[in-house]
Formats: structure tokens, C-alpha cells, sequence
């Protein structure tokens, strides 16, 4: 047992977030395939569970069965738990038991937080998980209380109650997760104004990012805010009123229609109108909101709007022969290296994904499959509705992009990778490009 403890101490943090979240994913299928979990009369299978599992750790929302037709009570409160824990961190999640137990946060837990939060040093790490903590709650408690008078016209109040508090647990950890029933996500609420602005309001602050926000607090001006939080900020802003505008004009829905589409297309998953219905040109843009996601140290995936913007920082350099550089600050060589990098594994998984799943799904349409890996990888959750329909094959792939979208492909491929960086340099020698 020693041994065994002493292997685990001496694993690097990347290793360590992913084994937990392996563990936590498989404690959660089998809680899940638990007769307590399951309603009267319904059975399913451990794959379905382990794809329920992964889908609300790694909070994406894609399902194989509904969860509001298969889970009972203590079924939806395991996946509440789960969605919580994928979308906080469960090296997070411990750390505020610690905390909560007024135990001691020791140095070895410090450094996986500083991993997982994706912070540059130790220095109020146990502070910022604190602010962390209140800070979801207060949004969670607040979309809760919100979202409450909606769903109190349909429902018992008890059960409209627990309903508004997993839909507002799912929705700031941008999961896509419902327990209404009947797999229509939120359709029926599509006019609903109220649940609309708050669900749209949980999933972008979910999806900025924790650091953002506790800047905006803490400074309450975009002028004294850091590059990242402006970065963020001002990418997200222009992600949402294009995706608003392209689906007011390409789909048949209001300006709150198309204002919520664009905003769940950014890793939130859930639906107010039938993907079925889309045009081809409103699945395509959605695929691209889809793939470039959330923003880093949020509850969202994909290769995150920072990326983007560095993507996009980069081309304009290259056009104008300009220093890379945003609002008056220099961009480093390593954050554009960085980037593409994450994109070009991005690339890789979605189009060896979508490959794989045309050999295994030769019935459905590859723009149906493309969406559904991209909709994985991005732990989106938005579906055409085939994902029930798949092999047993297809959604293990799918399992694997939902597990690699949470974590993110640079950590998952350069986990086992500890070389040092080599000293030695060849001579450079130009080529030809284009």
C-alpha cells in the first residue's frame, strides 16, 4: 500500500487530474446503473451508464437515454454531483471539502490546483478557490431562484424546485443536462423570455471563465482589466452577436431564438428549436461556435476563445506586417505556439473522430456524424438526434472526445512527455510556404 501511495505522490498533476477524472466517471456509472437510481420498470445498460457518466463529468450533455425518463430522484442527484465536479474540478471539489472540514490544504493538493486552474503560481490559490466556490453558488443559487417561477406553472412546486436547481446547476457549468422528460431539452420553453435571458445568462458567465469574472469584480473597468480578461470579453462579445445575427437571417426564429442558439452553441448543448430543422448553413456556423467553445478556466470546452483570438491576432499580423500584439500589449511567441498547437490537435481528434464514426455509421448523413464529434470534443451536447441510435463503437469513440474536449487534447497527448527542452539548435534554412 506504501508503494502504491508513494507512485501515486510522485506522479505529475496532468496525470493525476486525469486519472481522477477516470475514477470519477466510473464511481458515477455505476451509482448510475444502482436500481436506486433507475425508475420503475427501466433497465440500461453499462455502457449507456458510462456514456451518461463521462457526458455529465466532462459536462457536455450529449445522452443516450433521457435522463429525465430513466433517473429517479437520487439518479438526477448523482448526475447533479457529477455535472459539478467535471465542471468546478474535482481537485476543486476536494479542496473545498477540505476546506468546509477545516482541514489543511497541503502543498501536494496546492500544486493540482495550480494545474487545474490553469494559474501561473501558488501565491492565493486557496483564496481563489474560495471566491471560486462562493461565486457558483451565488450564481447557481441565484439561476435557481430565477428559473423557479417558470417551471412552477407546470410542476409541484417540490418538484419545480428541484428541477430549477439542476436546470441552474447545469446551465453556469455549461453541462446541457435536463430532467424534463420527452428528450425536447427545452423546446417547449422557446418563448419562454425569462428562462431564455437567465439560461443565457448562466451559460455565458459559466463559460468566461472564473478569472475573468473575479476581474471584472475586482476592477469594475475594462480599461484596468488584464489582456486575458479583455481578450476573453471582446472575443466572446463578437462570437455572440455573430452567431445572433447569421441565425436571425439563415433560421426561421425570433431574435431570442437566434440570441439563445448562439449562445448554447458555445459548449452549452441545450435546445429551443430541433437541430433537424436547420439549414445547412446554420449547422455549419454552429459547428464552428460549437469548435472554438468556452474560454480557459470555465466550465466549457473547445479549444477555448483565446485560442481563437490568437488564431485570428496572428493572420492580421501576417496580412499588415504588424507585431503580434492586442490592446497595447505584446502577444509571446509561446502563447501563438501554444495555440496553434491546441488547434492542430483539435483538428486531428474531430476529423479522425468523424472518419472513424463514417465507417462505422454508413446510414447517417457525414454532416449529421461531423456534428456530433465536433459536439463531443467541444462538450457541447447539441445533437441531430442520432446519438441513441449509434453502435456500441461509435459511442465509445464519442466517450473518448468527450473525456479529451474536457481535459483538452494538449494535456491528454503531452501527459506522459517529460523531456527536457534541448539546447542544441540546427541552422535555420527557409522553405517555401503557399
Amino acid at each position: 500500500m506504501k508503494h502504491i501511495l508513494r507512485f501515486i505522490k510522485n506522479q505529475p498533476p496532468a496525470r493525476l487530474i486525469v486519472a481522477g477524472f477516470f475514477l470519477i466517471i466510473l464511481t458515477g456509472a455505476c451509482f448510475l446503473m444502482l436500481p436506486v437510481s433507475l425508475r420503475p420498470g427501466v433497465h440500461t445498460s453499462f455502457l449507456d451508464a458510462l456514456f451518461t457518466a463521462t457526458s455529465a463529468t466532462c459536462v457536455t450533455g450529449l445522452v443516450t437515454v433521457d435522463p429525465g425518463d430513466t433517473y429517479t430522484v437520487f439518479g438526477r442527484v448523482i448526475l447533479a454531483l457529477l455535472i459539478q465536479t467535471g465542471g468546478l474540478g474535482f481537485t476543486s471539489m476536494g479542496a473545498g471539502l477540505m476546506l468546509a472540514t477545516k482541514r489543511r490544504v497541503g502543498f501536494k493538493s496546492r500544486l493540482l490546483l495550480k494545474e487545474a486552474l490553469n494559474v501561473d503560481n501558488f501565491r492565493g490559490i486557496v483564496r481563489l478557490l474560495k471566491a471560486i466556490l462562493l461565486t457558483t453558488l451565488i450564481f447557481e443559487t441565484v439561476g435557481a431562484l430565477l428559473s423557479f417561477p417558470v417551471f412552477v406553472r407546470d410542476y409541484p412546486p417540490l418538484k419545480a424546485l428541484g428541477i430549477s436547481i439542476f436546470h441552474s446547476v447545469s446551465s453556469f457549468n455549461n453541462a446541457g443536462f435536463d430532467i424534463l422528460g420527452g428528450g425536447q431539452s427545452l423546446i417547449p420553453y422557446q418563448n419562454d423570455i425569462l428562462l431564455n435571458l437567465v439560461t443565457g445568462g448562466l451559460i455565458i458567465f459559466g463559460g468566461l471563465g472564473f478569472l475573468v469574472i473575479l476581474d471584472v469584480l475586482k476592477n469594475r473597468s475594462f480599461r484596468k482589466l488584464t489582456l486575458h480578461s479583455k481578450v476573453v470579453i471582446s472575443t466572446t462579445l463578437t462570437l455572440l452577436t455573430a452567431g445572433t445575427l447569421v441565425f436571425r437571417f439563415t433560421e426561421h426564429m425570433p431574435w431570442i431564438g437566434a440570441f439563445f442558439n448562439s449562445v448554447t452553441a458555445r459548449t452549452a448543448g441545450f435546445a429551443t428549436y430541433p437541430l433537424n430543422d436547420f439549414s445547412n448553413a446554420g449547422l455549419f456556423v454552429m459547428i464552428l461556435l460549437m469548435f472554438i467553445g468556452a474560454s480557459p478556466g470555465s466550465t466549457g470546452g473547445g479549444i477555448k476563445t483565446s485560442t481563437f483570438f490568437i488564431l485570428m491576432q496572428t493572420m492580421r499580423s501576417a496580412l499588415n506586417k504588424r507585431h503580434m500584439g492586442a490592446f497595447h500589449r505584446s502577444i509571446s511567441p509561446e502563447n501563438t505556439s501554444r495555440a496553434f498547437l491546441i488547434t492542430q490537435l483539435s483538428l486531428c481528434a474531430v476529423l479522425i473522430g468523424t472518419f472513424l464514426l463514417c465507417l462505422l455509421e454508413p446510414s447517417f448523413e457525414m454532416r449529421q456524424l461531423l456534428f456530433e464529434v465536433v459536439s463531443a470534443f467541444g462538450t457541447v451536447g447539441l445533437s441531430t438526434g442520432i446519438t441513441a441510435d449509434l453502435h456500441a463503437a461509435s459511442k465509445l469513440i464519442l466517450i473518448f472526445l468527450m473525456f479529451i474536449g474536457r481535459l483538452g487534447a494538449f494535456t491528454i497527448i503531452t501527459m506522459w512527455i517529460e523531456r527536457p527542452e534541448q539546447n542544441v539548435r540546427y541552422t535555420e534554412e527557409s522553405i517555401t510556404i503557399g
